[in-house]
């Protein structure tokens, strides 16, 4: 219920607030870009028409409708709102709100608490959570940008549902953009292709689109129409959502790695410039190019770990922003490279062997007997120098007498151009089909 004796807030205060604040929605089902959490039959939709919500994490980047989501939960499902945030919360502040909480329940309300950055809270801080969840003193919601398997403890998981946030696409930008004129009552200064960067220089934030929007106003002089150089210059550009030490970081290593793998050179150069323009350390893009070499292309191809190596060390020589072209040039051989995985199943495998038959003693026939004593228990008898034999190949047994003789190691097909030419025009012929 609104306070009839709050003063009124003027008019021209009330517009000087961020847009993206003025235009948050009033019901859940004006949040755009989450169609399966707030659409006609989204799960968030169904929870309230239900009556029953439970607690949640709600896992997301930033500007996709987290806290406004929360926020709106609690006014439709009728539960008080509480809101902390994680970064400047402790024990003490979560005591205050457990005890608020409590009290409204002997009164017959229950509490929806939304904490930001749930992921920031340690581990003793997010188990204090369990007994108010359990006892219904509150409703969890959690916002967090982590990937909630990583950062949250099983135990608060277990009683907390994970719903997922995706990015904005350009259809729902588009529609956060003509609420915004519509608010302002003017259309934004941007030709067609101008208004296309725009959307995509917010990168899927819904609070980003907004804000630059608000930002393209300012800057506009009377009568003028931006074009996308016109609206770089204005705008600037905003840095990727990519965070070296988190989930940004982890996905984007493993496309490039997967599209190495995949053999698709094109698909492997965007990932690594991806990266590039984030900001990632170069050093650590060359030393997981050595590892690809080592892992996805071993011996069907030698020479991708020199190449991959060397890259690194010429990178390492020539710094910024000379060197980058030698990782994206060893990024390019590993993904035409023919691929084997042969050595790093084999190696597995050996590591699993030798973890799984402890500490066997390898055939005496192939020990050295530097000693009087080691001959008579027959170390080294029968042993064949190899170099000495037909074709310099013995064929004796190596391995330990109670494992038997074991195979870990397949040798690659060694077609080497035959594999590079049959993936390239495999993925021409896939361009075609899409119409690239």
């Amino acid at each position: 219920m609104s306070d009839l004796f709050a003063p009124k807030v003027p008019e021209d205060i009330e517009r000087k607030r961020p847009l993206a604040d003025r235009l948050r929605p009033k019901h859940l089902a004006e949040v755009t870009g989450q169609p399966h959490l707030t659409g006609p039959d989204g799960v968030l939709t169904r929870m309230i028409a239900s009556g029953s919500l439970g607690s949640m994490i709600f896992w997301g980047p930033p500007g996709t409708g987290k806290t406004t989501v929360a926020r709106l939960l609690s006014g439709e499902a009728g539960l008080a709102f509480e809101q902390i945030s994680a970064i400047f919360s402790g024990v003490a502040d979560l005591k205050k709100v457990f005890e608020a909480a409590r009290a409204r329940r002997m009164n017959g309300r229950q509490t929806l608490l939304f904490v930001d950055e749930i992921h920031r809270f340690n581990r003793a801080q997010q188990d204090s959570f369990l007994p108010v969840m359990e006892d219904g003193t509150i409703i969890l919601v959690g916002a967090t940008t982590e990937n909630p398997s990583f950062e949250l403890n099983a135990a608060l998981l277990s009683r907390a549902r994970v719903l997922t946030f995706r990015p904005h696409d350009a259809e729902s930008l588009a529609e956060l953009v003509a609420r915004a004129e519509e608010a302002e009552g003017k259309k934004l200064p941007l030709a067609d292709a101008a208004r296309q960067t725009l959307l995509m220089m917010a990168d899927g934030d819904g609070r980003a689109i907004l804000t630059l929007s608000e930002e393209v106003w300012r800057a506009a002089r009377e009568g003028e129409m931006l074009d996308p150089q016109s609206l770089l210059n204005i705008v600037q550009r905003r840095a990727p959502i990519y965070d070296k030490g988190q989930d940004g970081h982890y996905n984007l290593i493993s496309a490039l790695h997967k599209a190495v793998r995949g053999s698709d050179p094109d698909a492997a150069l965007y990932y690594l410039a991806r990266m590039f323009d984030a900001g990632e350390d170069p050093l650590f893009l060359g030393r997981r190019l050595v590892r690809m070499a080592s892992e996805d292309i071993g011996l069907a191809d030698p020479q991708a770990l020199v190449i991959a190596n060397a890259a690194k060390d010429a990178y390492d020589f020539l710094g910024s922003p000379e060197g980058e072209l030698a990782l994206a040039e060893a990024c390019v051989y590993l993904a035409t490279a023919p691929k084997s995985n042969g050595v790093y199943t084999a190696f597995k495998a050996a590591m699993r062997a030798a973890k799984e038959n402890g500490s066997l003693l390898p055939p005496k026939h192939i020990l050295n007997a530097p000693t009087k004593l080691m001959k008579s228990e027959g170390y080294g008898d029968g042993y064949r120098y190899d170099h000495d034999q037909p074709d310099a190949f013995s064929g004796q047994d190596y391995f330990p007498t109670e494992m038997g003789r074991q195979k870990f190691y397949n040798p690659p097909d060694r077609g080497f151009e035959r594999e590079i030419n049959k993936r390239l025009q495999w993925w021409d012929k896939l361009r075609k089909e899409r119409g690239g």
